[in-house]
């Protein structure tokens, strides 16, 4: 028996809890997850592809904005598709390296969105209240280091985390969530102290939503100043249309993750990837200037 598996209780198959859904609803809630899903891939998969091509929109706002429906992408990926596969089948099965796996994924997403706000915070900053010395600051060399710095302090964050959580012994096999993340599976341990587990995850939430929240309210104060004081009134449309998607967002995603329960949990992870596109095509003219020219182009070849 491996040392750290003590207790021969424990299985490398866990049991995981079930989303109660009503035996009627389970196939109109299946395909509803479908279509959710599927309209989240496409929406983001568009942005992504429109920042990749269209070279109007090859701009330091732009590259780091990519970071934001590729983490999304990826975190609605991990959860949803399990999910909606253990509705239907009610089999409530998942490995441990399995779990281990998409709980890490699903950290890392969630928290690399907060980075990734903060550094177009910091972008929008940049743009509307330095704007001369936009270029001269955004160079390749520093939308590289924000983005790179984004997501590796995340990455370090979350490493960490499941380190500090891979040290307990095993010997329970109930994920008490409908998904895996880090305290469902330090819940599957019967022994060993916890209190650093608990300490260091009270850390990085904190410390995750100050450096965000703080880079988003210095980047509104100051963006706000701007506005107020400038004269041209299209400098101030420019600003509000720049920054307002972003503090859409930003709310949206403070509103929905905090909570621990299942529902909320899972809205984390599937609202944002769904309405972020829809916020960021209305409200960003190079994005809707570039899917338009898309579409043109597309009734031009089939006419």
């Amino acid at each position: 028996m491996d040392a750290k598996f003590p207790n021969e209780t424990f299985s490398w198959v866990l049991q995981i809890a079930k989303f109660d859904v009503y035996p009627d609803a389970v196939y109109p809630v299946f395909l509803t997850g479908v279509l959710i899903y599927l309209f989240s891939v496409l929406c983001n998969g568009i942005i992504l592809t429109l920042i990749v091509t269209r070279r109007s929109l090859h701009k330091p706002m732009f590259y780091i904005m990519f970071s934001l429906p590729l983490a999304e992408i990826l975190g609605i990926t991990t959860i949803l598709p399990r999910l909606l596969i253990d509705i239907v089948t009610q089999s409530n099965v998942v490995y441990y390296p399995t779990c281990i796996l998409q709980g890490f994924i699903l950290h890392f997403c969630g928290g690399s969105v907060y980075f990734i706000l903060a550094a177009m915070a910091f972008d929008c900053y940049i743009a509307i209240c330095k704007p001369l010395r936009y270029h001269s600051i955004m160079t390749p060399f520093t939308v590289g280091g924000v983005i790179a710095l984004a997501w590796g302090l995340d990455l370090a964050l979350i490493i960490v985390l499941f380190s500090l959580q891979a040290r307990l012994p095993k010997c329970k096999t109930f994920i008490v969530n409908v998904f895996c993340d880090n305290m469902s599976l330090v819940w599957l341990s019967c022994a060993g102290d916890i209190t650093i587990n608990n300490i260091y995850g009270l850390f990085i939430t904190g410390f995750i939503q100050a450096v965000s929240v703080g880079v988003q309210l210095f980047s509104c104060a100051h963006i706000l100043k701007t506005c107020l004081t400038h004269s041209q009134s299209d400098a101030k449309i420019k600003a509000v249309n720049t920054c307002s998607a972003q503090i859409i967002i930003f709310v949206l995603f403070e509103i929905v993750s905090p909570n621990a329960q299942k529902l909320c949990g899972i809205l984390t992870f599937t609202v944002p990837p769904v309405v972020n596109p829809i916020i960021y095509g209305m409200k960003t003219n190079d994005f809707r200037n570039a899917f338009l020219v898309v579409l043109i182009k597309i009734r031009v070849l089939f006419t």
